[in-house]
């Protein structure tokens, strides 16, 4: 989701759009305005056709932030911390902490397409009951597509697929019959990763027959293919990881550099014998106060060395960056900014300890392998 930008909150939550929003409205809009309702309701005006369109391809940007606001209230009442909700061009993404219970993880996943349901039944409703009463029949062809929009969507949310809903769904069941989380997300993604091959094989076959929309299904196919694949890899990590501590996971000692040195003297005294792609900076204090990524370090002139300081150079710490050494290192993953990359920095009151990054999670899951417990 990098390229979203803030646009407020909603429900308490932090609303993100991506970049891709714009292309959503445009594409449904002039699909709609264009095909579908001159199809359906022909000898209209142009302009009528283009203002219902755009009427149309908002209302489904709204009913779709309602699936996700469901998810957010479902998650939020059984105490699931809930960081933000993103829209974007393939519909919207939940971040949210982990459920601790299969009951509250089937909870939280049939909210959605539950929502999208109702919103697609109070759109037909609407949409039938306005031209009957009125004779409206732009308006009302407009909510009877919404409406068929939002059945389609949950229908196929419903899929039993991860990350599709209907996965989340088969994943709380199993869950809760074995007991065994880490199977029943292996089992989801899986059955994700098939569905995702399969969306492509159809999107392309469509593609060949001159049906260009299955592009479209190809898109959603390859992206459903890709994070399922991450998932099926993060739930082979979870045993790995299950009762790590941050300490035994760190890198120590850590090379780190004070954030008021010159970026010719980093260079020439830190940068230059580090075993990372990243620096730490500490203060006056020793406390962690940013990042310094040292290609970035690199691309600074020659000229300018000698007079800009690291800090001006560096960025803040991301959100979930820092850690105690006896957090568990599930926790500290899960609280990590997506995006942020992985490294973490252990902190010891005010006294860095320790860093985490990918190498040392890898370390971990290789050991586990060794020892014949690795679940397949």
């Amino acid at each position: 989701m990098n390229g979203s930008v803030r646009m407020g909150r909603l429900l308490g939550v932090p609303l993100r759009l991506h970049w891709t929003v714009p292309l959503l409205v445009v594409l449904f809009g002039y699909s709609l305005g264009s095909h579908t309702l001159p199809a359906g309701v022909p000898d209209q005006s142009n302009a009528a056709y283009t203002v219902a369109g755009l009427a149309g391809a908002l209302l489904l940007l709204g009913s779709l932030l309602a699936h996700e606001a469901a998810h957010a209230i479902a998650a939020r009442r059984k105490g699931i911390p809930v960081q933000s909700i993103t829209l974007w061009a393939l519909g919207g993404m939940t971040e949210m902490g982990k459920p601790r219970a299969a009951g509250a993880a089937f909870l939280v996943a049939v909210s959605g397409p539950l929502a999208s349901l109702a919103v697609g039944g109070a759109a037909l409703g609407a949409g039938i009951g306005l031209e009957a009463a009125s004779g409206w029949e732009v308006p009302a062809a407009v909510l009877v597509w919404l409406g068929w929009v939002n059945c389609v969507l949950a229908v196929f949310n419903l899929l039993p697929a991860a990350p599709l809903d209907g996965g989340r769904v088969v994943q709380a069941l199993m869950w809760w019959r074995t007991g065994d989380r880490d199977r029943a997300e292996r089992a989801a993604a899986r059955s994700g990763q098939v569905l995702g091959m399969l969306l492509i094989a159809l999107g392309w076959i469509s593609v060949l027959y001159g049906v260009w929309s299955g592009l479209w299904l190809a898109v959603i196919g390859f992206f459903v293919l890709i994070v399922a694949g991450a998932e099926r890899q993060r739930a082979r990590m979870a045993p790995a990881l299950r009762g790590v501590r941050a300490s035994d996971a760190m890198s120590s000692p850590v090379e780190a550099c004070q954030d008021w040195l010159t970026v010719e003297r980093c260079i020439t005294d830190v940068a230059v014998r580090t075993r990372h792609s990243v620096l730490p900076l500490i203060d006056f204090d020793g406390r962690p106060s940013g990042l310094l990524n040292l290609a970035r370090l690199a691309r600074i002139p020659a000229q300018q060395r000698e007079t800009v300081r690291v800090r001006d150079v560096a960025t803040p710490l991301p959100k979930g960056a820092t850690c105690a050494p006896d957090d568990l290192l599930e926790d500290v993953l899960e609280k990590l900014s997506p995006g942020s990359g992985m490294r973490i920095l252990v902190i010891d009151g005010q006294r860095l300890v320790g860093i985490i990054t990918a190498h040392d999670i890898s370390r971990i899951v290789q050991r586990h392998a060794l020892r014949g417990t690795e679940s397949q």
